[in-house]
């Protein structure tokens, strides 16, 4: 199953105190709240290239599945992380104490992000 697709933001849960806890200022926390954030994202084999246009901010991820790479979270801090998959439709990671699953489920993907007891779910649609 291939990731490669342009996906919408549809709802999301916990974003205010998730956000909060990473440790974003409450002003761009309620600027970026209603925003519907587009993802697009390019698979080649176990290469990704994760483009995420919120508003005016784009946050850009490569990575290749099993290799060290660096990564911009939402803060725009620069980490080093390893994705891993799971099954064909899964993508694990573990960033700086933050994991991230993210499922493609047909047309949908759930991306759940958990940092300590505090969980962030979006669920994008294909666009």
């Amino acid at each position: 199953m291939s990731f490669t697709g342009k996906y919408e933001l549809q709802s999301q849960e916990n974003f205010e105190p998730f956000m909060k806890a990473l440790g974003l200022p409450d002003d761009q926390i309620q600027k970026g709240k209603d925003i519907k954030s587009i993802s697009e994202i390019v698979q080649d084999g176990k290469k990704f290239k994760i483009t995420v246009t919120t508003g005016s901010k784009v946050l850009h991820n490569e990575f290749t599945i099993g290799e060290e790479c660096e990564m911009e979270m939402l803060t725009g801090e620069k980490v080093k992380a390893v994705v891993q998959m799971e099954g064909n439709n899964k993508l694990i990671a573990n960033l700086k104490g933050l994991k991230s699953v993210t499922e493609l489920n047909g047309d949908i993907i759930t991306n759940t992000m958990t940092m300590g007891d505090l969980t962030y779910k979006r669920i994008s649609k294909r666009i």
